[in-house]
This record gives structure tokens, C-alpha cells and sequence, in this order.
């Protein structure tokens, strides 16, 4: 798939690490560094634009090496950028960790997925299909 990129940042387009890899890693695009307190939370640019084909988005996901040795994670994961959406991809990250994180320029800070999907059209019923599972859930198949 062929998608439009514009890079105002002083980094490399993102691109896949591996052959497998669903997602690339998006960097921060800052002239400062940025100090980010335990439970604050800021967004970050990345300097990219994008024009998505209709029917798909771009995800933007924690990085799962942040997240578990750091504790900076994607607010709104997955974030979603949309194929009509023309601006610069922006980065909510937020410290859930006890100590200050600071975000260097050029650092990697998310990943960005590009992924196909549905629009749904709705069909207003007054019963839904039963099933096994029916109305559980909040851990109601195991915990």
C-alpha cells in the first residue's frame, strides 16, 4: 500500500525494523528536550503528515519497551489518525511511572500501525442473536 508522507522533521521517514514488523516507530520531532513528571502527560510532534487511502487509519501504540522499562505509554491507545486528517501526527504520552522521563529529539516514542477497516452501517432491532456467553462480561469468562 502506497501512503502519501510529508517529513518536516529532522529524522528518517519511519520504517519497519524487521520484515515482520507491524508497526513503525515514530520519533520525537522537538527542539527542547521535554521533562515529563510522574501522571503528567503531553503531546509530542513528529514533524509527519500523512494522507491515508479511505478505509484505512494509522494506529499510534506504545512502544512495549517504554512502557514496561520506563512507564511512558500512549494515553489514548490506540490513538487513531484518520484518512481524512491532514495535519501533523501528534503523540499523547503520558508517565505512569514514579520518576521524571525526559523525551529527547529523535527519540522513539510510539509505534504507528497501518491498518484497513469497516464502516459500519447500522440496523436498529429490538433482539439481539442469543449467544453462550449473553450478557457477561468485565471478566466473566476467567479472570
Amino acid at each position: 500500500m502506497n501512503i502519501q508522507i510529508i517529513n518536516k522533521s529532522k529524522h528518517e521517514i519511519p520504517n519497519y525494523e524487521t520484515i515482520a514488523s507491524a508497526g513503525m516507530d515514530l520519533r520525537a520531532n522537538i527542539d527542547t528536550s521535554i521533562t515529563l513528571k510522574p501522571l503528567e502527560r503531553t503531546i509530542v510532534k513528529t514533524g509527519l503528515f500523512i494522507a491515508l487511502p479511505i478505509g484505512t487509519e494509522a494506529q499510534v501504540r506504545p512502544r512495549s519497551g517504554l512502557a514496561a522499562k520506563k512507564g511512558i505509554t500512549v494515553l489514548n491507545a490506540p490513538g487513531t489518525v484518520d484518512a481524512d486528517y491532514r495535519g501533523e501526527i501528534g503523540v499523547i504520552l503520558v508517565n505512569i511511572s514514579n520518576e521524571d522521563f525526559v523525551i529527547n529529539d529523535g527519540e522513539r516514542i510510539a509505534q504507528l500501525v497501518i491498518a484497513k477497516h469497516e464502516r459500519a452501517v447500522w440496523q436498529e432491532v429490538t433482539v439481539l442473536s442469543e449467544t453462550e456467553r449473553g450478557e457477561g462480561g468485565f471478566g466473566s469468562t476467567g479472570v
